[in-house]
């Protein structure tokens, strides 16, 4: 029966492409997945759809490889938890260290500090309601580390001092034209702000922190590798700056999966990197160029629930409150790729039910059954696994486990 785990979840293996048209896909060679004696116990016969699934095999390739990486090259990787918000897939990217990481939450941060993680940095404008849990956070934690661009939030700092003779570890945020947070590096304020945060009371400038988040905006390794380096001079010439102001011991970072999946020499004179995406990756990492479909870790299923032949098309249980809208139908396949099936396009969703319609051409309704499942490799993993209040995770064929996010702010 096509609707039983056992007959339907199913793994596809994709030639190696960064752009994606018809002749990117090839056909589903489908492997049965069955429920092992352990997680038997905690399913039905059916698996509930719309289901968010990761491979447990790709995740720790892609983890081992931007480790390796870096390690390579001497510089600290201090991955990003954005993505996934599981204890189990953190403990993958840091090799079991449980130390250094990056997270966008207080949720994220206190849920790590409660499996026994450290050197937590919260690489966020700190915000001025949340000051407090951020210094029960640093007043428990060997290191927690806050960030700031701006001098009132380090006004907010110094008017609740941390007990025990601690202080506040800062990194202060540039903005390398990406243009989002963070001081402009080029403004004379840049290197005033680092100045106040030093001669503040009770605070220590622990390091400088740049997104290049414009590499976003790029098509192939070429035009990655120019930001990236045009990221990391102007990180290093900041450095240069704040070491002409005697101010010393102060470490430097930049981050985004594109750079970090494709780095410049020069990356090597910086103390650590923070990419996040990169352990899942997803369709829009493989049309910047950061990746190729083969290792996007991430699917999420969806059954056919309806035909409907006057308007050629078919109706999944895949809304956006299960995919997301990100991404806006940039792709010839609409919101997703429909894995296997280049002559489907994902056309709209509402809120609980999406709308699949053929590329070109008529429907074969006889080809998708009501009841039968697809796979949607997603545009944005990170908003994608926002979604979805579990992961379910295969490997070799087979589910072996279940991974649960943390959620809120």
């Amino acid at each position: 029966m096509q609707h039983k785990v056992f007959a339907v979840l199913s793994l596809w293996t994709f030639r190696s492409h960064t752009t994606i048209d018809e002749s990117d896909y090839s056909q589903a060679e489908t492997l049965p997945v069955t429920l092992n004696e352990t997680m038997a116990a905690d399913f039905t016969n059916d698996l509930c759809t719309p289901v968010f699934i990761v491979d447990l095999d790709t995740v720790k390739r892609n983890a081992r490889v931007m480790l390796e990486r870096f390690q390579k090259l001497g510089v600290q990787l201090r991955p990003h938890m954005k993505t996934h918000k599981t204890v189990e897939c953190a403990d993958i990217m840091t090799g079991g260290a449980r130390r250094c990481i990056v997270v966008s939450t207080l949720a994220e941060a206190s849920f790590f500090a409660d499996h026994g993680y450290d050197d937590i940095l919260y690489a966020y404008p700190l915000p001025f309601d949340k000051v407090e849990r951020c210094a029960q956070l640093a007043e428990r934690l060997s290191l927690f580390h806050v960030l700031v661009d701006n001098s009132a939030a380090l006004e907010e700092l110094r008017k609740r001092p941390l007990k025990q003779g601690k202080a506040w570890h800062v990194w202060m945020k540039l903005d390398c034209d990406n243009g989002r947070a963070g001081i402009p590096y080029s403004e004379p304020r840049a290197l005033q702000l680092a100045k106040d945060i030093t001669e503040t009371t009770g605070v220590e400038l622990t390091g400088v922190y740049a997104h290049c988040g414009n590499t976003y905006g790029c098509q192939g390794e070429a035009q990655i590798k120019a930001v990236a380096q045009e990221t990391t001079t102007v990180t290093l010439q900041f450095m240069d700056k704040l070491k002409a102001a005697g101010i010393q011991g102060v470490k430097s970072s930049i981050g985004s999966t594109p750079s970090c999946s494709h780095p410049v020499a020069d990356m090597a004179m910086l103390s650590e990197v923070h990419p996040g995406n990169y352990v899942f990756y997803d369709v829009q990492q493989s049309l910047i160029g950061s990746c190729s479909l083969k290792d996007v870790a991430v699917r999420v299923l969806t059954r056919v629930i309806g035909h409907y032949p006057h308007r050629n098309q078919l109706l999944v249980d895949c809304g956006w409150t299960a995919l997301s809208h990100d991404g806006g139908g940039k792709l010839p396949t609409g919101y997703a790729v429909i894995e296997g099936h280049p002559e489907l396009k994902l056309l709209s969703m509402t809120q609980e039910h999406g709308r699949i319609e053929a590329v070109s051409g008529k429907l074969d309704f006889t080809k998708y059954p009501v009841g039968s499942m697809l796979s949607l490799m997603p545009y944005h993993a990170c908003a994608t696994a926002m979604m979805h209040p579990m992961y379910y995770v295969h490997s070799n064929g087979k589910i072996v486990g279940t991974w649960t996010p943390t959620r809120g702010w």
